[in-house]
């Protein structure tokens, strides 16, 4: 019987990582959940208001979210007034969402609570390391360009 792997050595900077992303997840998660939004809610709202008047299909592959489970996400967000569906003009058979006032107002209040849990995150580091890992995560995560 072949040997299992050996379990990722703490200190390799892969783990490293992940134990860092998991805390900023964390801390967003709640930052959101105190104004009453689950994470892909916010996701989801996000990208409406960058892409509105968007097809439905087009933002469940925009945000790659199955299309069952965006349905399901779309109408809880449409129940609580934040976005609303209509035929799309370009395509009366598919559904174009946009961003309702409420949702706008909300998505602010959201992303300002976002800014200060990674703010929280990166509380140990100076205002010169923040930039410096900043630019070390945006290098080493292939997103230089």
């Amino acid at each position: 019987m072949p040997q299992p792997p050996n379990p990722p050595t703490p200190s390799l900077p892969i783990c490293l990582h992940g134990r860092a992303a998991a805390r900023g997840r964390a801390l967003v998660a709640e930052a959101l959940a105190a104004e009453g939004m689950k994470m892909w809610h916010h996701v989801v709202l996000s990208a409406v208001r960058d892409l509105a008047p968007v097809a439905q299909a087009d933002l469940g592959r925009g945000v790659s979210l199955d299309p069952k489970d965006l349905v399901g996400v779309l109408n809880d967000l449409q129940a609580a007034g934040l976005v609303v569906r209509e035929p799309d003009p370009k395509d009366r058979r598919k559904n174009a969402v946009s961003l309702t006032d409420e949702g706008d107002r909300l998505l602010q209040r959201c992303e300002k609570a976002a800014r200060e849990a990674n703010d929280a995150l990166l509380a140990p580091l100076s205002a010169a390391e923040r930039d410096r890992f900043m630019d070390l995560l945006t290098r080493v995560s292939g997103m230089e360009g």
